[in-house]
């Protein structure tokens, strides 16, 4: 039984400095970013847009690997249980805490089972309501609400999506109860939205901004901490007297867990400057994006809050994603 435990603490000890010395010669072969969703998506337009960067600061090539399926699950899953040496990385998002808990049996823990990089982009999303319906603000939709439960009709590009779980939240802070039709995707939710077919819903204020201005959809609150730079006049849920709605999506760079802190610290430091780039910021603000960076702990400390305030949200409303 001792030369058991002193033979797996042996091999321990050896894998432990096998995986330093890799550290210290890192980088020395292909670093892939999986993105766990298809090309086109911003989660896509941000790992294509840092590889290039990124290549060219730890000179060796950066590849780019869409990995779709399970609302990102397959791609996190595969990246989750990828060596740890810093050659595989996961272009990661918020919904990636939703959707692990959306699934039953979903072989990884979002939040165990990765080493936080560093943040990388802010999408900030915008509650509207179609002209039609006559609400003009957001106390307009609270009093409609809760005067005829069930009768304000809302929409998302499906369950799950970062739309749907925002109006959730904000129905939870506010204890309203509005039907949801969800879609298969973007184009019909948006289509029947601005047609009033549905009343009220959250799009990105960069889409949502456009149809503001011209008129067909009225503006009633942003879901970030702050105003938007896009939407200045626009006020906070925060502002407006709900709390606690911080709705932001945001997307951020893992690492399998237990990938070696110089690794993980020196990725930080490249991307955190990569994020500053001004060229770097007009390509993601083109897409509705807002490049950010943060310290490995910042993103670990969010991703453990989100976790759970996105899990609660999940739990109270009964939510699963087939």
């Amino acid at each position: 039984m001792k030369y058991t435990t002193i033979r797996a603490f042996a091999t321990s000890a050896l894998l432990a400095v096998s995986m330093l010395a890799q550290a210290q010669t890192w980088p020395g072969q292909t670093i892939k970013i999986i993105v766990p969703f298809t090309p086109g998506t911003g989660m896509d337009t941000i790992a294509r847009t840092v590889s290039p960067k990124l290549s060219e600061r730890l000179g060796q090539p950066v590849v780019v690997q869409n990995t779709p399926g399970a609302s990102g699950n397959i791609g996190a899953d595969n990246v989750a249980k990828a060596t740890p040496d810093g050659y595989t990385l996961l272009m990661g998002a918020n919904t990636m805490l939703m959707a692990s808990q959306l699934y039953k049996n979903v072989p990884f823990n979002p939040v165990d089972d990765f080493s936080s990089v560093s943040m990388a982009a802010f999408g900030t999303l915008m509650l509207v309501a179609n002209p039609k319906t006559g609400i003009k603000s957001m106390q307009d939709l609270i009093d409609q609400a809760k005067a005829k439960p069930g009768s304000v009709v809302y929409g998302s590009p499906g369950i799950g999506t970062p739309h749907h779980m925002a109006m959730e939240l904000f129905k939870s802070k506010t204890q309203l109860f509005m039907l949801h039709v969800p879609y298969k995707g973007t184009a019909g939710y948006v289509t029947d939205l601005l047609a009033g077919e549905l009343m009220v819903g959250f799009l990105p204020v960069h889409v949502a901004q456009g149809f503001v201005a011209s008129g067909k959809l009225t503006a009633l609150a942003v879901g970030g901490n702050a105003r938007h730079p896009v939407a200045p006049s626009v006020a906070t849920f925060q502002e407006l007297g709900v709390k606690d709605v911080n709705v932001d999506m945001w997307y951020a760079f893992f690492a399998p867990n237990k990938t070696p802190a110089p690794v993980v610290n020196r990725l930080n430091t490249e991307i955190a400057a990569i994020m500053k780039l001004p060229e770097v910021r007009t390509v993601l603000s083109k897409a509705g994006l807002d490049a950010a960076s943060s310290s490995t702990g910042e993103l670990t400390t969010t991703v453990k809050q989100d976790y759970q305030r996105w899990g609660a949200v999940i739990k109270r409303n009964g939510i699963t994603a087939e």
